[in-house]
């Protein structure tokens, strides 16, 4: 048994801690907003979040970041605009052989770094394993079947993440590709936000199949301009989270596309799906591209 906690009281993070809880751990989930906590102490779940899925009451929860202290392992679940934020504040209470495990998708504005690199720029210390790859929160706590991989430059915790994590229905592949994972997952978001602009429009297929077609040509060139290796885009962490983020009503980027394509501003439509990392992340990819040197239309 590992001790776990969960940054962030979203939909993936709160899919995790019910599976890690399910597996035998012992968790913790940390929120920055008591009404959230609140909410799921008074009616088990998190519907706005995490809708039919109770929480087991074996999960602490809490607002007390300092309870990270002391953690096997920190899964960070928070949206990537506020994951600098939480990791500086929660770095103090790092012990020395946490595994730090991330899953937030995108790139920092401005700095225009990975997320692995933020975390790692406040845990200073500790290895940062990302993972990442096809999987909704909402098929991951119903215990789904679902692969996704556990990227890191030390492969021994790249597999401690690995044996802790999974189960019967969840499988964890390893590889130390951090780059082409975390490019794939984060700009995998932008043409799905865009798939979903041409289903709110109206268009068909072929105009869905062409754009995703090249959308994965585009993020594998600029993936590997960055250093990242050919052969992780055609894998999970690239097509396989490409495809079920762009054809999946789960998927808040598609959902917010199709608001957009249906008329509503960008902005609209974020403010009405909540968290939509391709929005954000558009802009970041842009100037990476241009800084790069790779065409990306």
């Amino acid at each position: 048994m590992s001790s776990i906690t969960v940054l962030g009281s979203g939909g993936f993070g709160l899919a995790l801690a019910v599976m890690c809880n399910n597996n035998g751990h012992e968790v913790t989930v940390w929120s920055k907003f008591q009404d959230e906590i609140d909410v799921i102490k008074r009616t088990g779940e998190l519907k706005v979040k995490l809708p039919g899925i109770l929480i087991p009451k074996e999960i602490k929860l809490t607002t007390d970041i300092s309870a990270a202290q002391g953690a096997d392992m920190i899964i960070i679940g928070i949206p990537s605009k506020f994951v600098r934020e939480v990791c500086c504040e929660v770095a103090p209470f790092v012990s020395e052989n946490t595994v730090i495990v991330n899953t937030s998708k995108g790139l920092e504005e401005g700095s225009l770094k990975r997320m692995s690199q933020v975390v790692g720029e406040c845990i200073k210390d500790n290895s940062v394993v990302v993972l990442t790859g096809p999987s909704h929160a909402e098929e991951i706590a119903r215990g789904m079947p679902t692969t996704i991989v556990a990227a890191c430059n030390n492969m021994e915790k790249a597999k401690y993440v690995q044996g802790t994590i999974s189960n019967k229905t969840f499988r964890i592949y390893i590889n130390d590709d951090v780059i082409g994972s975390e490019i794939g997952g984060s700009l995998k978001n932008i043409v799905a936000l865009a798939c979903g602009i041409i289903d709110g429009m109206g268009f068909g297929d072929n105009t869905k199949a062409a754009l995703m077609t090249r959308g994965i040509h585009e993020i594998t060139a600029l993936g590997v301009a960055m250093g990242g290796k050919k052969d992780t885009f055609v894998g999970l962490t690239g097509i396989g989270d490409l495809i079920v983020t762009c054809t999946s009503m789960h998927s808040r980027n598609r959902r917010a596309g199709i608001l957009i394509g249906q008329g509503k501003t960008p902005e609209d439509a974020v403010f009405q799906v909540g968290t939509v990392e391709g929005y954000f992340c558009t802009k970041t990819a842009c100037q990476l591209s241009e800084e790069l040197g790779v065409e990306c239309q």
